[in-house]
């Protein structure tokens, strides 16, 4: 079983505690039955569980989700049950997707942005991995990969800290002022991804950069001077479209770690178009580097080095990065 970030993975299963809406069976089957017959075979109808955050994108994800159902049902309902069931958090969201798991679900598939990725139908305010696989911002898109069935196996990165449970992600986590800035961002949600800009200005002020140790992959301990921000990339973009890490790829058995350091205010506006296009790892004081395990702690002892992943806050350094790879398969 795999969860990250509150709602993810491919599951098996039915169960009717789930069901909020279903589309009718045909009149020669029971709403038990879980196969129908074309021309003369029986087949297993598929059981999709869709998790529904109908807060995300600031409200607007429940309204698109209630004019998308139509289309949902009428593409997949011949060869699949249907079940939605709405979340009301994070704690909720992964108590549905233990019980679908248990149950056999077939998929579960969260429909929002990345905060509640798995296999996406992308209507929340980033939706970055989406863009790392190529997938337009566009839910009748996502619903005919669903309809297609094809899977690939991509990895998904741990975050372990000094105590309490694992934290897992499987797009980009980050460290510092861009952590800062993802936490400011979550209250302007209604500003859609203008939301990222406005947190970025509250980031900076009063930011300070900070020395920290890093170990890469078990080996020594070094120092990386005056970090401004550092990125580590299971996909590639993050904050609403910014190519943050550039050659990361969710199938390569590891991540991109990207370090900004002794960045000004002045950098970023300079610099804005190359850290979104993707070609910032050319400037001066930002280093790239492939890991499969990271552990970072900051020298000092003020406790507020922010960290977060795919968009959640998750509290403060130290912090230990693993990855997991292929063990999660992807709708895609």
């Amino acid at each position: 079983m795999i969860i990250y970030q509150g709602v993810v993975v491919v599951a098996m299963a039915r169960n009717p505690s789930l069901i909020r809406a279903q589309p009718p069976m045909p009149s020669d089957l029971t709403s038990s039955d879980c196969s129908v017959l074309r021309g003369g075979a029986s087949f297993r109808r598929r059981e999709l569980i869709f998790v529904v955050n109908p807060r995300g994108a600031n409200g607007t994800t429940g309204q698109q989700w209630k004019k998308l159902l139509p289309y949902l049902r009428s593409r997949l309902g011949n060869d699949c049950n249907i079940c939605e069931s709405l979340t009301s958090g994070p704690s909720h969201a992964i108590d549905i997707t233990r019980e679908a798991i248990r149950e056999g679900a077939d998929a579960v598939i969260a429909v929002g942005g990345d905060g509640t990725l798995h296999e996406i139908i992308p209507l929340g305010t980033g939706s970055d991995f989406a863009r790392t696989l190529g997938w337009k911002n566009d839910p009748h898109d996502a619903i005919e990969r669903i309809a297609k069935g094809l899977k690939s196996k991509i990895d998904v990165g741990c975050i372990a800290g000094e105590i309490g449970e694992s934290h897992y992600f499987i797009n980009v986590a980050d460290i510092h002022l861009s952590a800062k800035a993802g936490y400011y961002a979550s209250r302007y949600k209604k500003f859609g991804n203008l939301c990222y800009v406005i947190g970025a200005l509250q980031a900076f002020f009063r930011h300070h950069n900070q020395d920290l140790r890093i170990k890469v992959d078990e080996g020594e301990w070094e120092v990386c001077s005056q970090v401004t921000a550092l990125c580590i990339g299971n996909a590639k973009y993050f904050g609403g479209g910014m190519k943050i890490t550039p050659n990361a790829n969710p199938s390569s058995g590891d991540y991109e770690m990207v370090i900004l350091q002794d960045f000004k205010w002045y950098d970023f506006i300079l610099k804005l178009h190359k850290l979104y296009n993707g070609t910032h790892l050319s400037v001066k004081n930002v280093s790239s580097r492939r890991a499969r395990s990271i552990e970072i702690e900051e020298i000092g002892s003020s406790g507020s080095i922010f960290v977060q992943s795919d968009g959640e806050f998750l509290g403060f350094l130290p912090r230990k990065f693993s990855i997991l790879p292929g063990v999660i398969e992807l709708l895609c």
